[in-house]
């Protein structure tokens, strides 16, 4: 069962037991730079344009994928590799084809191999061109170019880095504008020799495994578009397996992973169009896609695009615009209204306490489910005295059910009486409950997703982001709520033999379902339930008192 799922499965079987008990019983390494393989270098697919149409025309497959005539390209000179770093990230380029052959993260580790995390998996590359005019093609991922430096260091404001390929009848440059606080890259470029050529621009052939548990990160890679008319679409690259050309226009084009993206967006720096015309996918080995997208080169020969080569950070990708943010997809699509904001609000809660007190972001989300406890303890108190209510007028509706039994519609407006009496509400115990909810749902695609929260450690976790090792957690947690359901029902003078068999077989079903979550969850989860205690010792006692008074007795009409 898929982790989403079987999260999803226990949200609604704890709801649906809060809101049963209230009406049938009380409730209580750096890669090394390498050329790109075989597979990036084959041909791309013919993509032929009908006379007037303003985006390429989707043709048959048969006929769009196959060895395309491809101009010779001089590739006799030695391939070098040109670094670019900032504080942010160390990005390689090949002086053959001015291809980005290696991504690095600097500020967040890899756990599959030393050193930062790696966005370019090994032999891949991203950013090679095409250009394709008529039936052939030229192809430049493999053409010397000449670089205008041989490092560049972004220490403030921007850089540039510019490589130049020239040959007989052709001239290519490609710039690429650097930020040093910022993932995104500006890339424009010109060509000379070529009559309003079509530019094929590669996205790569998906990203590299930084993650301790590789299935689940493999699990998470995917290709996301979004179209313009069609809206955002993501494709588990897995599942990929023949090869299309989809008709734009599309607003990007991106891999993602858990935590990491590599995407394309149309127009910088005013040169480009706005959308992409088309989308050229190709598998070449299995959990392998290639992504390239297509864009009409005017005849001043100037073409441009924006990359984004870093982290799933929300608030970087929200103000890029054209809902760049949703790169990152929530699952179940029913919980998107509700997750999307709640997850924001969480994550901003969170970095601000962080930031704020200094602290690791362990001690943070002990602080936060305190306060969260502290914060809804009058609703808690007041769902807690509405079930003492309700467990004082069970009694009356036992009676009124008794001697009204062969008398329906009289024991119908007797329980209606007693109801407006007494003030019996069944959901009024239970709703304000509910309340935490919706924060532990949000927690669990912000412990899942947000690039804050990996290898963040915490005593015994080394990764908040990922599962408790030891599982030691999950227990706690489980342990922690069968406590509070031992205290509630302690102070019942009649305890129901299905609220019983509940406070054996919840805690149980709760850490079967967190036993593979995050250790975040696990933590914010399991201080939550402790922070509870005090409270339901203090309704306890309440309680006992409630029920140490004269039962009230049945008025008659």
């Amino acid at each position: 069962m898929k982790t989403e799922l079987r999260f999803v499965v226990a949200i609604l079987l704890v709801v649906g037991v809060l809101v049963a008990t209230n009406f049938l019983f009380p409730p209580a390494p750096k890669a090394p730079m390498a050329t790109a393989s075989d597979s990036a270098r084959a041909s791309a697919p013919a993509v032929r344009r009908a006379p007037g149409d303003p985006v390429p025309a989707v043709r048959a497959i048969a006929d769009s994928v196959g060895p395309a005539d491809s101009a010779g390209v001089r590739t006799d000179e030695t391939e070098r590799g040109v670094m670019v770093e900032s504080p942010l990230y160390r990005h390689v380029f090949s002086t053959r084809g001015a291809r980005l052959v290696s991504a690095e993260m600097l500020k967040h580790r890899s756990f599959t191999r030393p050193g930062p995390a790696q966005l370019i998996p090994e032999g891949e590359s991203a950013f090679g061109a095409r250009f394709q005019v008529g039936r052939d093609t030229i192809d430049l991922r493999d053409a010397p170019f000449t670089p205008s430096s041989e490092r560049v260091q972004v220490v403030d404001g921007s850089e540039q880095l510019t490589f130049r390929h020239e040959e007989p009848g052709l001239v290519v440059e490609i710039t690429y504008r650097f930020r040093a606080d910022d993932y995104l890259i500006d890339v424009v470029g010109s060509v000379q020799g070529l009559e309003r050529p079509l530019l094929i621009a590669d996205l790569g052939a998906g990203l590299a495994l930084n993650d301790q548990d590789k299935t689940a990160e493999t699990r998470s890679l995917q290709y996301v578009v979004n179209h313009l008319r069609e809206g955002i679409s993501p494709e588990n690259i897995a599942k990929v397996e023949t090869p299309s050309l989809q008709e734009g226009p599309f607003l990007w084009v991106a891999f993602k992973s858990k935590f990491f993206t590599v995407a394309l967006l149309p127009e910088a720096q005013g040169v480009g169009p706005e959308h992409f015309g088309g989308l050229l996918v190709r598998p070449t080995a299995p959990g392998r896609v290639e992504l390239a997208i297509t864009e009409e080169v005017p005849a001043d020969g100037r073409w441009g695009y924006r990359a984004y080569v870093g982290t799933l950070e929300y608030a970087r990708m929200e103000a890029i615009g054209d809902d760049f943010d949703d790169v990152n997809q929530y699952r179940p699509r029913f919980l998107v209204p509700i997750v999307r904001p709640l997850v924001g609000v969480i994550t901003r809660i969170l970095s601000f306490l962080h930031d704020t007190l200094n602290v690791g972001y362990g001690w943070v989300l002990v602080l936060f489910g305190v306060l969260m406890r502290v914060v809804l303890w009058p609703l808690n108190q007041k769902a807690m005295r509405a079930q003492m209510k309700n467990m004082a007028v069970q009694p009356l509706l036992k009676e009124i059910q008794t001697k009204y039994k062969d008398k329906p519609e009289k024991q119908q407006q007797e329980m209606l009486r007693l109801y407006k009496e007494h003030g019996f509400n069944p959901m009024a115990g239970c709703l304000p409950m509910l309340l935490p909810w919706p924060v532990l749902i949000a927690l669990f695609f912000v412990f899942g997703n947000t690039i804050e929260f990996r290898g963040e450690s915490f005593f015994w976790l080394p990764d908040l982001s990922a599962p408790d090792p030891y599982y030691l957690l999950p227990i706690i947690l489980g342990a922690s709520m069968f406590l509070l359901q031992w205290i509630a029902m302690k102070a019942m003078a009649e305890v129901n033999p299905q609220a019983q068999m509940m406070m054996w077989t919840m805690p149980a079903v709760m850490i079967f379902v967190f036993f593979k979550l995050a250790a975040g969850l696990n933590l914010y989860y399991a201080v939550s339930n402790l922070a509870t205690i005090p409270q339901q010792l203090w309704i306890s006692r309440e309680r006992q008192k409630v029920q140490a008074q004269p039962p009230p007795k049945l008025k008659t009409t």
